[in-house]
């Protein structure tokens, strides 16, 4: 297949890895290095399959259900956070914990625990059954209500000047986001917001990058595992542009047929996706025929995050 000769390859910036997503797989790393496996993890300990395969290869066992964790072993909380419940029964059973949920979503669940002290009740926008929604959920035992949709907004049935709150899930679309908050606050106007937003600096910066290459390019695909909201919501940006846009694992689910009379292809990687996917996917479209590289002008991310105490001299000199 002939490629044209002007084709070009533009990276997003920022892409790939966040602090958070950093963060939990150095813990799980750092685990490995102070201890046998098999070490188990709550939940995969992010969105990413290639991720979960190689902690696989190294030893990790990766669960849903607490039960299957032997008395006294180890249990590392992936980066999407657990509920109060699941902390108590893993302390009440003796794990050995090490704690990867995100900085970012510790303090949604702390907010919540706040915003229920002050008796408020809760509405927050996220996707049911995503885990970091779980969990957020689990911070208390009851008064927080969960919405993904105009319709579940419908079904509130607070009155105007009830004590309520908002929060979100970390990882949506900030535009789909604020068309809902937007929604609640019209008909709640004394809803009580959070004093800096609940959508993390990354998935912000990640969507903005999508949206600059969603002006010039006619190819845009995002390397992510379908299990991962924040790649899904890049997916969705693009797609809402009327751009052909592909959501892929890695290069091996790239066809051919996608670069048929395409002159800028833009890619990006998910939080949880690795770079090395996004470098084999340009020596994929190199082999190709395809030479020109380049990436949109957006400042680099500085962001980091501690690991847990017990964890910050492993492996120094």
């Amino acid at each position: 297949m002939k490629i044209q000769s002007e084709t070009e390859i533009i990276l997003a910036n920022p892409r790939g890895f966040c602090a958070g997503v950093e963060r939990a797989i150095n813990i799980v790393e750092k685990v490995l290095t102070l201890y046998n496996p098999p070490i188990y993890v709550k939940h995969d300990i992010v969105h990413n399959k290639h991720v979960v395969s190689y902690f696989k290869s190294k030893g990790v066992i990766f669960i849903e259900d607490l039960s299957l964790v032997p008395n006294e072993a180890i249990i590392i909380f992936s980066a999407h956070g657990v509920s109060k419940k699941i902390k108590k029964e893993a302390k009440f059973r003796n794990l050995k914990i090490f704690d990867a949920t995100c900085p970012l979503v510790t303090k949604v669940h702390l907010e919540v625990e706040n915003m229920r002290k002050k008796n408020k009740k809760i509405i927050m926008i996220g996707h049911k059954g995503h885990p970091e929604v779980e969990g957020t959920l689990g911070q208390c035992k009851d008064g927080i209500f969960l919405v993904e949709s105009f319709e579940d907004i419908k079904k509130l049935n607070f009155n105007e000047y009830e004590n309520l709150a908002l929060i979100t899930q970390t990882t949506l679309s900030i535009d789909d986001t604020n068309e809902l908050s937007n929604k609640i606050k019209f008909r709640y106007p004394n809803i009580e917001e959070p004093k800096k937003s609940d959508i993390c600096y990354a998935t912000q910066n990640r969507q903005d990058a999508i949206k600059i290459l969603t002006k010039f390019c006619d190819l845009i695909i995002i390397l992510g595992s379908k299990n991962s909201s924040n790649s899904n919501r890049l997916y969705e940006i693009a797609i809402k542009s009327k751009i052909e846009s592909y959501l892929i694992d890695d290069f091996s689910d790239f066809k051919e047929v996608w670069l048929i009379d395409k002159k800028k292809i833009g890619i990006s990687a998910g939080a949880s996706a690795p770079e090395n996917l996004i470098n084999d996917l340009l020596d994929f479209l190199c082999k190709k025929g395809i030479k020109k590289i380049s990436t949109i002008n957006k400042q680099d991310e500085n962001m980091s995050f501690k690991l847990p105490i017990e964890l910050i001299n492993i492996g120094a000199d």
